[in-house]
């Protein structure tokens, strides 16, 4: 069990970033990748109800998940913008709690961010 808890810290805690502030986020194309989610089409339908439920919950939605920008080069060298979120740990818990029960690192997120937040 505690070889779970270990690689399972090690996992989130590895694309944890901390912003200017101090304030730890989540880049959602990195969580994306840890999850398991292969389209980002399929990952961004997790991320809306996990948005949801936190308007449900009365939380701001905004300070959760935070939008941004970035630039993505496609194969051909050309760049693009896309969409990405800075996710808070509520944010990614929700995340967790919305994915796909058959992927067994969704079960390890689940744990991980219930018990950290």
């Amino acid at each position: 069990m505690y070889e779970i808890k270990e690689y399972t810290e090690k996992l989130f805690e590895d694309i944890k970033h901390i912003d200017e502030n101090g304030n730890e986020y989540w880049s959602a194309r990195e969580l994306q990748k840890v999850l398991r989610y292969d389209k980002w089409e399929n990952f961004y339908k997790v991320i809306n109800y996990a948005m949801i439920a936190c308007e449900n919950s009365d939380i701001d939605t905004n300070e959760q998940f935070l939008e941004v920008g970035k630039m993505s080069i496609n194969v051909n060298g050309g760049k693009r913008r896309i969409i990405d979120y800075h996710l808070s740990r509520y944010a990614c818990y929700l995340i967790a709690q919305n994915g796909d029960p058959r992927k067994e690192v969704i079960a390890l997120a689940q744990t991980y961010f219930a018990i950290q937040t």
